[in-house]
C-alpha cells in the first residue's frame, strides 16, 4: 500500500496506526490465522527453541496463535518486560502457558518481573517484533519509544551475526514503499504479514 513519501516519521506513524486500528475484529482474527499459516511451518519458527513474541496492542497483528503453537511444541517463549528503572530498558522474560499477566505503564500485558526467568536477547533464536510500518528492505517503523532498537543495538556493532533472527510482524496495510532509516534503527531479516514475506 502506498503512502506519501513527504510524510515525517510521526505523521507516517499516525497514518499507519489509523490503518491497522481501522481493521474490524473479524479482519484481525483472519489476519492472525493467516499470519500463523505464513510462519508456523517456516524453518525459522520450527528450528527456534527460544522465541520472543509480543502481545498485541493498538491494532497490531496478533501472534498469540504462534505463542500457543510454540508452547504446544515445547519451545521456550518470552515476552518483553519494561524495566521500572531505567525506564528506557526492556528485557525478555520466559512466560508459561497460563501465567497471570499485568498491565505495564502503556497498558500492555506482560509477566511480573522475575530476573531468574529472563534471557539475554543475543541468546534468543527468534524475535518476532511488532511494528507500525515496514518496507521491502528490512526497514521498520516502531511506536517511537526505541525499546527494541536499544535492546538490539549490539547488532549494529557486528559485521556477521546469526542470533537472534529478527522478523517483523504486520498487517499488509502497514507496508510502505520506502522508510528512511535512522542511524539507531536495527534492520529486520524479513517482515511477515498475513499475506506474504518481505
Amino acid at each position: 500500500m502506498t503512502t506519501p513519501a513527504t510524510l515525517s516519521r510521526p505523521q507516517l506513524r499516525r497514518v499507519l496506526r489509523q490503518r491497522r486500528r481501522a481493521l474490524s475484529r473479524s479482519q484481525q482474527r483472519l489476519a492472525a490465522r493467516n499470519l500463523y499459516r505464513q510462519l508456523a511451518q517456516s524453518p525459522q519458527f520450527r528450528r527456534a527453541r527460544h522465541i520472543a513474541l509480543y502481545l498485541p496492542n493498538d491494532g497490531e497483528i496478533d501472534p498469540r496463535p504462534l505463542l500457543a503453537a510454540a508452547h504446544k511444541r515445547g519451545k521456550h517463549t518470552y515476552l518483553p518486560v519494561l524495566s521500572a528503572w531505567p525506564r528506557t530498558k526492556m528485557v525478555f522474560q520466559r512466560v508459561s502457558q497460563h501465567e497471570k499477566l499485568a498491565s505495564n505503564r502503556f497498558r500492555i500485558l506482560e509477566p511480573r518481573t522475575q530476573p531468574k526467568r529472563q534471557r539475554k536477547v543475543w541468546a534468543l533464536d527468534l524475535v518476532l517484533l511488532p511494528l507500525v510500518g515496514f518496507d521491502d528492505r528490512g526497514g521498520r517503523l516502531g511506536m517511537g519509544g526505541g525499546f527494541y532498537d536499544r535492546s538490539l543495538a549490539y547488532l549494529r556493532m557486528r559485521k556477521n551475526w546469526h542470533m537472534p533472527t529478527l522478523l517483523g510482524l504486520a498487517h499488509e496495510c502497514q507496508r510502505v514503499e520506502e522508510l528512511a532509516m535512522a542511524s539507531w534503527d536495527v534492520p529486520l531479516q524479513a517482515t511477515v504479514t498475513d499475506k506474504a514475506w518481505y
